[in-house]
């Protein structure tokens, strides 16, 4: 008689064969999603840092929340597309969709329009689509976690998600040691106050308020379309209590500093106007050419300023 209940309980366990394989296809589904969206966040944590502002995440919390993302989504593929932890990475996959969801809905009038593709070859914008395209994901990480085996124990996840953050440390320290280009002072006083040049995308521009080359370069700037997360910085090279004139009269949108000898120290150059592209505190490249031909709108774009 025991063997026959012992028998009937393991029969309970059984899946049907379409239910195994429609929880495969899910899964298999999920951890590609997920996978690349992690990986390819860790390929480039600090260009995804910038992405992230734009999606109104404050600046001194857009690197940490970027490392969150990759080492929570990767962790979720690699998860779900293991049988054992699958349960596992489905919970965390349907946390990370909701979340999603959830944030932009909050946000929605402020996002809608905003490319969001943060998964390779897939290009979304925010958009009623998008609710409908993380709601099919959803709804394949509750097919997967539902017809998948028990949850595998605490302890093997936390090995797991341990090795997948030294992952995402190391991606980071890569990134980080990868970054090229002169290193810009640590900060600068804009405006008054003390002013990082440490983190973001900066455009130093140098000018003189009565140099009219200067200011046709200006004004042709004021008409680009800056990308949202781009600083520009003015520093006048003479006469600087014109600044403020120069600006109003240009129409150029930016904040300016004094601190032009330790700039350029840092940054020599000749005659103004002259521009430094600065990444995160390195230099990513000089704009020395103004009101000729596409300059600077070329150099500009290249550099990843303007659209």
């Amino acid at each position: 008689m025991d063997a026959s209940i012992a028998h009937v309980e393991g029969a309970s366990f059984e899946m049907p064969a379409w239910k195994t394989i429609a929880g495969h296809v899910a899964a298999l589904f999920l951890a590609v999603v997920f996978l690349g969206s992690g990986i390819w966040k860790m390929t480039d944590p600090f260009g995804w840092s910038h992405m992230v502002e734009e999606f109104l995440v404050p600046a001194q919390w857009s690197m940490p929340f970027t490392m969150a993302l990759c080492v929570g989504e990767t962790l979720a593929g690699l998860m779900i597309l293991l049988p054992r932890f699958r349960r596992w990475g489905a919970i965390l996959s349907a946390v990370l969709l909701i979340g999603f969801m959830g944030y932009i809905g909050i946000h929605y009038s402020q996002l809608v329009g905003k490319d969001c593709s943060c998964f390779p070859l897939v290009k979304r914008t925010v958009g009623p689509a998008f609710f409908v395209g993380d709601a099919v994901m959803l709804f394949a990480a509750l097919i997967a976690g539902w017809w998948a085996r028990p949850l595998a124990t605490l302890r093997s996840v936390i090995v797991l998600a341990a090795a997948v953050v030294v992952a995402g440390a190391g991606s980071y320290a890569w990134a980080a040691t990868h970054l090229s280009g002169t290193k810009a002072p640590d900060s600068i006083t804009v405006d008054g106050q003390p002013y990082s040049l440490q983190h973001g995308r900066i455009f130093l521009f140098f000018y003189d308020p009565n140099c009219s080359h200067c200011d046709e370069a200006a004004r042709g700037m004021a008409k680009l379309h800056w990308k949202s997360d781009v600083t520009i910085v003015g520093i006048p090279t003479s006469m600087p209590r014109f600044a403020a004139s120069f600006i109003h009269d240009t129409g150029l949108n930016m904040k300016t500093s004094l601190d032009l000898d330790m700039l350029k120290k840092v940054f020599p150059f000749g005659d103004p106007p002259y521009g430094i592209a600065l990444e995160n505190g390195r230099e990513r490249g000089p704009v020395a050419h103004y009101n000729e031909g596409n300059e600077p709108a070329e150099s500009l774009r290249k550099l990843g300023l303007i659209e």
